[in-house]
């Protein structure tokens, strides 16, 4: 029987992905369940599972190649079954050349093909998050996973590599991975038709700093600044359901419950992970949450249930020494906070000159929800709770 290996949806927002290995090749017997592919989706690497017993016979998407979703990647069939009526259906996506057809008249020695950037070299989600952390280059490492993939171990001992020349012509032109056409489509389709506006708040944040000092000498799970502003922000969207919204077109959806979306940067884009009924959960439940989410994140091994339903989101650049920017709100959700570093600096405190920990927080909002005096009011919340740590327990 003859099984078409489309590409699937793998995430609520892909509308095409990229083949980037293939774990069966023509001629290996598959059955239904087994991991044939492995797919970049617009959020994640993503395993693409066979629906049907028999041979690989055909694989129409090489690695390398971006399908669309419902396109024809590979046909599943008995070893004798004919398969060409199929495979003239499933021809080559436009973007992936055919070369003619050569006969040398004396087989010359293969020659590797130079890959024209580093996501062409067969790697491990997490390899690739090494190698750029590290500045490798995966095109100089031989891998020794399946099929010649660089896995994490590949990459003890590898050198920084060095700066990459520049193609002849002054640049170079590197293709979108699905991650960044999707960042692309998303902000053209917030920054544009969301009439944002934004409000910025300066925060106290000594006692917040001397809490955390002193609850991380409390146990083996440390707290950072950014676990204390996830949960006063859940705290805070409790007591104003106005900014716990969705833009729905046509209704306004107020949520109940905080789900709290958390900026994350990963290789060539940006991810949020959810972190379910923020409001609901202890102090050290999200800093576990939110740094097992944010490795899932950086090793693209999230999936579509720990990446979307945000109600509120924040985007925290203070560790890269950022003292204050604007976020793009993430449609639907009406709202997002982005968080600056906290840093001292003198201030007048009771008519005398002190020295304080200070941060800056800018909250962007969607105007067709949350008015002025409403982001107002909640980000005074915010603030009041952050410079009051016990409040969180109120």
């Amino acid at each position: 029987m003859i099984t078409k290996v489309v590409m699937e949806a793998l995430s609520p927002t892909m509308e095409e992905g990229r083949v980037i290995t293939w774990h069966k090749h023509e001629g290996d017997a598959v059955s239904a369940g087994d991991i044939i592919a492995e797919v970049e989706t617009d959020k994640a690497v993503m395993e693409l599972q066979a629906r049907g017993d028999g041979v690989l016979r055909k694989v129409v998407a090489g690695e390398g190649t971006t399908v669309e979703v419902g396109k024809l990647v590979a046909i599943i069939a008995d070893a004798d079954e004919d398969i060409s009526g199929v495979a003239a259906d499933g021809k080559p996506p436009s973007d992936v050349p055919t070369p003619a057809a050569a006969t040398p008249a004396v087989p010359a020695p293969p020659t590797p093909e130079p890959a024209a950037t580093t996501s062409r070299v067969k790697a491990s989600p997490l390899a690739r998050r090494m190698a750029q952390e590290r500045n490798l280059d995966l095109q100089s490492i031989a891998g020794s996973g399946p099929g010649g993939r660089i896995v994490k171990r590949d990459l003890e001992g590898a050198r920084p590599a060095a700066a990459r020349a520049v193609a002849a012509g002054g640049y170079e032109d590197v293709p979108l991975n699905q991650m960044r056409k999707t960042i692309a489509k998303r902000l053209s389709q917030s920054i544009g038709p969301v009439p944002h506006f934004f409000l910025t708040t300066e925060v106290d944040m000594e006692r917040a700093a001397e809490a955390r000092e002193d609850l991380n000498t409390l146990g083996e799970q440390r707290i950072s600044f950014n676990d204390i502003i996830l949960r006063v922000i859940a705290s805070a969207l409790m007591r104003h359901r106005a900014c716990n919204a969705w833009w729905m077109d046509d209704r306004i959806r107020y949520f109940g419950e905080v789900h709290m979306g958390m900026a994350v940067a990963v290789e060539d884009g940006l991810i949020t992970p959810v972190i379910r009924n923020a409001h609901m959960k202890t102090l050290r439940e999200i800093a576990v949450e939110s740094r097992a989410m944010a490795e899932r994140a950086r090793e693209r091994k999230l999936t579509p249930e720990e990446y979307t339903g945000a109600t509120f989101s924040v985007s925290n650049l203070g560790m890269f020494g950022i003292d204050e920017f604007t976020a793009v709100i993430n449609p639907p959700e009406a709202g997002i906070i982005a968080v600056g570093a906290v840093t001292e600096k003198a201030v007048m405190r009771d008519g005398e000159l002190e020295v304080r920990r200070r941060m800056r927080l800018t909250m962007s909002c969607d105007h067709r929800v949350i008015d002025g005096a409403t982001g107002a009011q909640f980000l005074q919340t915010v603030r009041t709770m952050l410079e009051n740590p016990l409040a969180i327990v109120w």
